[in-house]
């Protein structure tokens, strides 16, 4: 009987460690932290959009803006677009944006092994892409 009382006092212990830390409302740090990770959000989704990369741009070049890359693989599709685009699209620098919209499923094997070598390509051509669209316009 006393064993069974002990084990159920460390299962209490136990399971009171796993709930989620509540956080108190009326104290100003909790309140704060709450209003920086609205902030935080709303800045992700209106600013950011997909983008998964932002860079500065590259020591030594006459561009002022870095990139961007973004990408989109939309719901029950198997499509993937990727696209590079300058980060500050109004700078007299900024060129315009390059994309590439491929299946995902010639870069897996028909074991669902992703061959990097081919992706890779394909990355690498887009932005190839991107540095020659600026010569044409010149």
């Amino acid at each position: 009987m006393q064993e069974k009382k002990a084990d159920m006092a460390t299962t209490n212990t136990s399971s009171s460690n796993k709930n989620p830390k509540k956080a108190n409302l009326l104290d100003h740090h909790s309140i704060k932290h709450i209003l920086d990770e609205s902030v935080t959000e709303l800045i992700i989704y209106t600013k950011e959009k997909n983008a998964i990369l932002f860079t500065y741009p590259p020591p030594g070049s006459f561009n002022s803006t870095g990139l961007v890359v973004s990408s989109k693989l939309p719901r029950f599709s198997d499509m993937y677009t990727l696209t590079v685009a300058s980060a500050d699209p109004k700078s007299v620098s900024a060129k315009p944006p390059v994309e590439f919209t491929k299946s995902v499923t010639q870069w897996f094997t028909k074991d669902g092994i992703l061959v990097e070598g081919l992706f890779w390509k394909d990355v690498d051509g887009l932005i190839n892409d991107y540095g020659r669209e600026s010569k044409k316009s010149k």
